[in-house]
């Protein structure tokens, strides 16, 4: 009998911010969406482009670029929002995360990914898990769970929590139609 040894082995979707390639694990990640229109959201911060409608439920969605310091995302044929599911405290977020463009699902094997570079002590990088390397490309892979702090997370909750209530309060297009009439 044949015993091929057990590969530890991870899959991400990998995904462009800037020329630069990210990845998040495969597990985090519900659907990938083509870019539609995002509901701005008042009094949201700069990173916070609105909130969508996805299958009836409101998410909000994250620029990803502006997350990190880098440009505003200019929306272009292969901008992407990505469903993700973000855990803190033992609670589960559903957040749409813009991107300029997603590449594919990568997996890499133990010894394809080093620690997150330390970069003195004044530069938080514990959202980073590890620095993938495939194809003589560098990889930033991220702790979605640790992209965002819970008071941004609390932000963004207050902000599709609001969107519901006005959505709840207007109601449908054509009940508002019919109300006028």
């Amino acid at each position: 009998m044949d015993e091929t040894p057990i590969m530890d082995t991870n899959q991400y979707l990998s995904f462009i911010l800037d020329k630069e390639i990210f990845a998040i694990e495969i597990s985090r990640v519900r659907e990938v969406l083509e870019y539609s229109r995002v509901t701005k959201v008042p009094k949201s911060p700069d990173f916070l482009c609105g909130v969508i409608n996805l299958r009836g439920r409101v998410v909000p969605v994250v620029d990803m670029r502006l997350k990190f310091g880098m440009t505003k995302t200019d929306q272009t044929i292969d901008t992407c929002i990505i469903i993700v599911e973000i855990k803190i405290d033992d609670e589960l977020t559903v957040l749409g995360a813009m991107v300029d463009s997603v590449r594919e699902v990568i997996e890499l094997e133990m010894h394809e990914i080093e620690p997150p570079p330390r970069i003195g002590t004044h530069l938080d990088t514990s959202f980073i898990n590890g620095m993938g390397k495939k194809n003589n490309e560098f990889i930033i892979i991220l702790d979605i769970n640790k992209v965002f702090s819970l008071s941004e997370l609390t932000i963004v909750n207050n902000s599709q929590s609001q969107v519901q209530e006005l959505s709840g309060d207007i109601g449908t297009t054509s009940e508002m139609q019919e109300k006028s009439l």
